[in-house]
């Protein structure tokens, strides 16, 4: 029972069983999970096949040209791991090479903009690895649904209609595929991707061709994707497409089939916060993802305990907090296989104890203050936004996360699973999106544009190199309690993925909000940073917050000097969770864009 509502409302039920849960960003997803679960598959099983099912039904938001980092925590091995699923920059991706195309920075749509694509490969090694069953069983319900068709969610054709004109006069591959008959499609339309639906199905095919060993298909359908058809068919897209992107002028890609071949994801141990009865695992500095466990250092010096979680004053020390972690994000995260990064300084108490005195309890910070580290990060030039920062536009450009009042316009889509066993993931698949570039006809999807984060700057831990992983904003999220493994959670929202992420644990841990409550409560983000997409934008001392902030917290945030700007009640992220105790499996989801459901029994 909550301490701050003795009798809670909440959209949904934290569903809670014993079984197992499944929650994420769609509901077909979500049963498909779970239907995984029921047929005897883990968690990591269950994982593979939503994560499959996503790329089909949130196209808008996530595709097989993309990206993943996942966290998983399995029984058997009594650790949790990453798994990096970040492709790096192609081996023709150097910054002279982007300057001679007259580019000051990497463009935020088009074949320039990609990198090698890290997911199909990441979920092969999930399912080799830690998984039990067959490709088929994965694969199948999303070529099931390319092929038979899904009702388009209302977001999806909303991002069609937005870019049409792109589609029809430069993309037109595109259109071949999300303007059916000519046409945006409406929302709840059965719509189908049938070429995607044939590619899974000759993966499939010429991996069951490798004999009923489930290892050696694996394998088989590994070779078919980065050594076999489809890099071929990425490679001769990316050579002979002239393709028009956000910088106005068309160009052609540089990844190749060699660069796909090359490739494989990594397994590595997750950075860590211990944080009260709490240790807190994100992926490494090559994501966003230490960002949270900045803030939490931060934080640590403040008695956040009862406090009302939409009061002022535990708004105000989450967003001064961040502004700073988010400071040291832009100054010193990138690639460590590049970059020497101090990561262990920027964590350590004596660092954030002399970090903290910069936060002042009753006035909001306008400048941008990173910290200092002898030897390591870059000057960041800020670029300041006019008026309101839009999302995805009529070139598609960018990551479109979050619209002029917050309202969510597509972005990234998430998934936590907890099998009974109590095996467990998190994980963010991303990139790869349908405004990102044009579909390759031969295989029904496009590819990513996540190395628009990279600078083409010389000397910063983000600058532009071949093979190198780009800063991504993808941030999953898992947390043991006393020792144990606890809670898996995170949230789609490019840069705001770790503001939501971190409000969400603090009104969990703090509030005492069960993952129901903590994900329904009134959410808000900062804009006071430098966005990682194009055009790479700040705002400083821009706060968003739903409109269901009470009026008196929002009026003493002005008054402590917040550039307050007021979204839609139900606005902000799109946070799932999942948590087990003993044998307790808990889910939760987030109401908002009307997508996301858990399911447990």
């Amino acid at each position: 029972m909550s301490n701050i509502n003795p009798d809670p409302f909440t959209t949904r039920p934290e569903i809670e069983g014993t079984f197992g849960v499944v929650t994420s960003t769609h509901w077909i997803a979500t049963a498909v999970g779970m239907g995984i679960l029921e047929k005897g598959g883990n968690a990591f099983d269950a994982g593979v096949a939503t994560a499959f099912t996503l790329q089909v039904v949130e196209p808008h938001l996530n595709g097989p040209g993309g990206d993943v980092p996942i966290i998983v925590h399995d029984i058997k091995r009594g650790k949790s791991e990453v798994i990096c699923g970040q492709g790096p920059a192609p081996a023709k991706a150097t910054i002279a090479h982007y300057r001679s195309e007259g580019l000051e920075m990497v463009p935020g749509t088009g074949l320039l903009a990609a990198c090698v694509p890290g997911t199909f490969e990441s979920w092969m090694l999930l399912l080799r690895d830690y998984g039990t069953v067959k490709l088929r069983d994965v694969l199948e319900p999303a070529i099931g649904y390319a092929r038979d068709g899904y009702p388009l969610v209302e977001r999806a054709a909303a991002t069609i209609k937005t870019v049409e004109q792109l589609f029809r006069k430069h993309w037109t591959t595109s259109a071949d595929v999300y303007l059916p008959n000519g046409e945006v499609p409406r929302p709840g339309t059965i719509f189908t991707n049938k070429r995607l639906a044939e590619t899974y199905a000759r993966i499939l095919k010429e991996a069951e061709s490798a004999g009923s060993d489930r290892v050696a298909q694996i394998e088989r359908a590994r070779q078919a994707w980065s050594k076999g058809f489809v890099a071929e068919a990425i490679d001769k897209f990316c050579r002979t497409q002239d393709v028009m992107d956000v910088s106005g002028s068309p160009h052609r890609g540089v990844l190749s089939a060699d660069d796909m071949a090359r490739w494989q994801p990594t397994i590595e141990a997750p950075l860590t916060y211990d944080y009260g009865r709490y240790t807190v695992q994100k992926a490494g500095v090559w994501s966003q993802g230490p960002v949270m466990l900045q803030q939490l250092a931060l934080l640590k010096g403040f008695d956040l305990d009862g406090l009302d979680p939409v009061s002022p004053d535990f708004i105000h020390l989450q967003i001064e907090c961040a502004k700073l972690a988010y400071a040291d994000r832009e100054t010193f995260y990138g690639d460590p296989k590049f970059t020497d990064i101090p990561v262990e300084t920027l964590l350590s108490d004596a660092y954030n104890d002399e970090r903290r005195k910069l936060v002042s309890r009753d006035h909001a910070s306008l400048d941008f203050r990173p910290g200092s580290v002898d030897g390591f990060g870059a000057v960041v030039k800020l670029r300041h936004a006019e008026g309101h920062r839009e999302a995805v536009g009529a070139m598609g450009a960018g990551e479109p996360t979050v619209g002029r009042f917050g309202e969510v316009r597509g972005d990234t889509v998430h998934f936590d699973i907890i099998d009974k066993a109590g095996n467990m993931i998190s994980a963010t698949p991303s990139g790869g999106w349908l405004q990102s570039s044009p579909v390759i006809p031969e295989l029904g999807f496009c590819l990513g544009s996540r190395a628009q984060m990279f600078w083409l700057e010389e000397n910063h831990p983000a600058s532009l190199a071949p093979g190198k992983r780009p800063r991504t904003t993808l941030s999953p999220s898992m947390a043991l309690r006393d020792g144990e493994p606890y809670l898996a959670w995170g949230s789609p929202g490019g840069d705001q993925q770790d503001q939501w992420i971190t409000q969400f644990f603090l009104r969990h841990v703090h509030a005492k909000l069960n993952l129901q409550e903590a994900i329904d409560a009134p959410a808000w983000h900062s804009e006071h940073f430098p966005i990682s997409f194009w055009p790479r934008t700040a705002r400083p001392g821009v706060l968003v917050l739903e409109n269901r902030v009470p009026k008196s917290t929002i009026d003493e945030l002005k008054r402590r000097g917040h550039v307050v700007e007021i979204g839609p009640d139900w606005s902000e992220g799109r946070l799932t969770a999942a948590s087990k105790v003993g044998p307790r499996r808990r889910a939760a989801a987030n109401p908002r864009g009307m997508q996301g459901y858990a399911a447990g029994r």
